[in-house]
């Protein structure tokens, strides 16, 4: 790459650093000699002490001699966190290196406070990124460093004794250590043995959440049988429910790790913490057809140094391909699984196949009303929010904040209140008796988008079961109790009371005002269901399978992974190094 830095033809500060979650965004003021080149395109680089370009920071906007840049510091586009090293922003021009990227003044005050630390790993570990200025140096350049490093031991010295050693836990922690290792053999001796021996291609469907089949994994299975794929292709599956009891046998992983070895697709439903160690063959194409259509909640790398993220690699790494409803909010999901947009493909959710189904639609109606028959001639108001806590072991929901006595005077003769909790919460509503004619614990009831076909108003909070409910064009309202403190402990992907397609309130008083007076703003709810779906339709499990078993993806989509491709072949191709006189 031809060196044109001393010539000094473009100059370049950045002038600005925030965060927004995992996105380190940057303002860059260039300045242009006279006589210098203002109309080819810029681009920005991050090069490490090895003069190696490790990511090409986004361009979000131009304005005037002021550039917008942003970079994913958990995936800058290779799918995977930017590597440790000391980094210079390198600006090129038409393949020519023109200015190294310096510091504005009155920013050097505050490059510690724009410095971040991501804790991962129970908070033992951290992927920190720091911005200095070094001494010595001409000028001001701008520097930053990424470490990953663990916890060290700095406390003070204690004596072990006989009382607080425990043979039985030593001996759990030394079989974990050996069993991963064992695992990984094993799965590739299978690998090995059973690859070639089905002729069919194999397509398997597994769940580490769930001991059963659900939601989008059966509408893809279902849709391939119907279509008669399972004469041509070998289908099998693993469900088990690993996460909430991890001391599985012998027999379960032996037959999962043969199923996986054999397979040509695996298509998950959430997170498999197996694939966050055993890493596939190359020839293995990874799917996620996540239940979530598009919440608030932070998930996965989105939620990258709270407690429960994942750790720099992790199972998200290994997918080839997501889904999502739209192209509008994949980058909601990419950011979470810690891949390239282009991989998430707006096919649409497999399990609204079923749901914009009318026969269905019909049959369902007619069954919850014999089940439920207090909500013949009533409007239903469907409470389902979602959890809180960290996990299923401790998920609960604080049923003190709702007002029972005045909800139910509310109701009268014309609203009647469906309470569906979320699965993981394992008290029931306490309804007293004296309230059972117009209320009812739908908790056991197993898919709760039937629900929705009677639901006159949803009350929700944070939950990704808006997804469906929009399609019903019915209002929502949103009791958002702690907005301020489940932001900071979990985090949200996007601004909450601007993107929720409904009316907040922070109390339940607000709720009862808002029911009472039919204020539920409406008009966002049109909104939302535009912005979300590129199909409104039964053939999103179709889409999954032509696209991703059949291999017939849209050009615009090849295009845009062809394009990715590019960059990162760029990335490797490009040649820092100062030129030896």
């Amino acid at each position: 790459m031809e060196n044109l830095m001393d010539k000094r033809q473009i100059t370049a500060r950045v002038t600005k650093l925030t965060w927004e979650r995992i996105w380190l965004h940057l303002e860059v003021k260039v300045t242009f000699a006279q006589g210098a080149d203002k109309d080819s395109k810029l681009s920005f680089y991050l090069v490490n002490g090895l003069y190696e370009a490790k990511a090409k920071l986004k361009v979000t906007a131009i304005e005037g001699d002021t550039y917008r840049l942003k970079i994913n510091i958990t995936n800058p586009g290779t799918g995977l966190c930017l590597p440790q090293g000391t980094y210079s922003m390198m600006i090129c021009q038409k393949k020519r290196q023109m200015a190294r990227a310096e510091i504005a003044e009155s920013l050097v005050k505050e490059m510690s406070s724009a410095s971040r630390n991501f804790l991962y790993g129970g908070r033992a570990k951290v992927y920190s990124v720091t911005f200095y200025v070094t001494e010595g140096d001409e000028g001001l350049p701008f520097i930053m460093y990424v470490l990953a490093g663990g916890r060290t031991g700095i406390s003070a010295p204690v004596a072990h004794s006989k009382k607080g050693f425990h043979p039985k836990e030593e001996l759990k922690k030394k079989y974990s250590r050996i069993n991963k290792p064992l695992k990984v053999d094993m799965y590739w001796k299978y690998r090995k043995k059973y690859r070639h021996k089905s002729k069919k291609p194999v397509v398997m469907f597994m769940s580490e959440q769930s001991t059963s089949i659900s939601t989008n994994l059966k509408a893809v299975k279902d849709r391939m049988i119907a279509r008669g794929m399972d004469k041509d292709y070998l289908i099998v599956e693993s469900y088990r429910s690993s996460v909430t009891n991890p001391r599985q046998g012998l027999k379960s992983w032996m037959d999962m790790l043969k199923k996986m070895a054999m397979s040509d697709f695996i298509f998950l439903d959430d997170h498999a913490p197996v694939l966050d160690w055993l890493i596939l063959d190359k020839d293995t194409t990874l799917i996620q057809l996540w239940h979530a259509g598009a919440g608030f909640k932070s998930s996965g790398y989105s939620r990258w140094g709270h407690i429960g993220c994942p750790a720099p690699y992790s199972c998200h790494r290994q997918y080839k391909y997501g889904i999502s409803g739209s192209k509008n909010i994949a980058h909601f999901f990419s950011e979470v699984w810690g891949i390239n947009d282009s991989q998430v493909l707006p096919t649409g959710m497999p399990r609204i196949d079923e749901f914009l189904d009318e026969d269905y639609r019909r049959k369902k109606t007619k069954e919850l009303y014999e089940k439920y028959p207090m909500c013949k001639d009533k409007k239903v108001i469907l409470f389902a929010p979602t959890y809180r806590g960290t996990n299923k072991a401790n998920a609960h929901y604080p049923y003190e904040l709702i007002d029972f006595r005045r909800l139910y005077e509310l109701c009268g003769d014309e609203y009647v209140v469906l309470f569906k909790m979320h699965p993981w919460v394992a008290s029931e509503v306490p309804i007293a008796d004296k309230y059972k004619d117009r209320f009812a614990d739908v908790g056991r009831y197993p898919n709760i988008n039937d629900l929705f076909y009677i639901t006159e108003l949803l009350i929700t909070d944070y939950s990704s079961n808006i997804f469906e409910y929009s399609l019903m064009k019915k209002p929502m309202l949103f009791f958002a109790f702690d907005e301020i403190q489940y932001s900071f402990s979990r985090g949200f992907h996007r601004a909450y009371e601007e993107s929720a397609p409904g009316k907040v309130c922070h109390t339940f008083d607000e709720v009862l005002h808002a029911i009472a007076d039919k204020d539920f703003d409406y008009p966002k709810v049109e909104e939302y269901v535009e912005k979300h779906f590129d199909y409104i339709d039964s053939h999103a499990s179709d889409r999954v399978i032509d696209w991703i078993i059949l291999g017939q993806l849209p050009d615009s989509i090849k295009k845009d992974l062809a394009a990715d491709a590019a960059v990162n072949k760029e990335l490797e191709a490009l040649d820092f190094k100062p030129v030896q006189n």
